[in-house]
């Protein structure tokens, strides 16, 4: 009591399945905030591009300029950027061709959306499914390592002939770390999960919305190309 809780002491005096135990939610929880920083990079990044582009996009100015300059960048910033470009290249490309068909030339370029869409919402989910496991098995994890921890120190307490609680308590401190440890890697990656499932959703649904938006411009596009 005088010396208080020192954690690094239980965690040397354990056992070595409840070391193993610690070390392996050590790690869990060790990439679980490498992924939640770059998901928080990531959607934060992909919410403001989307933002800019769309402004961009519906400011009145010349699409087939507006594509140059995207595909001059590379695909530019990713995300809405692709979705634009795969889009209206498979429309430049159905033009070129000659399609009189409205219906197909609208079509071909709503599958290229579609797919880039698919491909930039798989990007940002990437990983999220490990935040979801570590939240959701962490806890028992922790757990197996305190029941193994109790076992082992009752297992000991058995072979003493005085047993107090200043004899059992270190030994159940030692086991309990391991449920300790498995709420602190498991609490923040639930959080995380929640959170950036979220809005991962949103950046679909507005990536959902501008495809739809598109798709109109493009079908007013052919109907005034064709009215020349």
């Amino acid at each position: 009591m005088n010396g208080g809780l020192n954690i690094f002491t239980l965690v040397a005096q354990s056992s070595l399945p409840v070391q193993l135990v610690l070390l392996v939610l050590l790690v869990f929880s060790f990439l679980s905030w490498v992924i939640i920083i770059r998901k928080y990079s990531q959607t934060k990044t992909a919410m403001e591009n989307a933002e800019r582009f769309e402004e961009r996009f519906w400011s009145g100015g010349d699409l087939a300029q507006l594509f140059r300059e995207v595909s001059n960048r590379g695909g530019g910033d990713g995300g809405i950027e692709n979705i634009f470009e795969s889009g209206f290249r498979e429309f430049a490309r159905q033009r070129q061709r000659k399609t009189h068909d409205t219906r197909s030339v609208i079509e071909g370029a709503e599958r290229a959306m579609q797919v880039t869409g698919t491909r930039e919402i798989g990007l940002l989910e990437r990983n999220l499914e490990f935040l979801a496991n570590v939240g959701s098995i962490s806890p028992y994890v922790g757990l197996f390592g305190t029941v193994w921890g109790i076992m082992g120190a009752f297992q000991g307490l058995g072979e003493m002939k005085d047993v107090t609680i200043a004899v059992v308590a270190p030994h159940i401190s030692e086991a309990l770390i391991a449920t300790a440890m498995g709420l602190f890697a498991a609490i923040p990656a639930q959080w995380a999960y929640n959170r950036y499932a979220n809005k991962v959703e949103r950046i679909a649904s507005r990536y959902d919305v501008f495809q739809e938006e598109f798709s109109s411009v493009l079908q007013r596009q052919i109907q005034t190309d064709d009215a020349a």
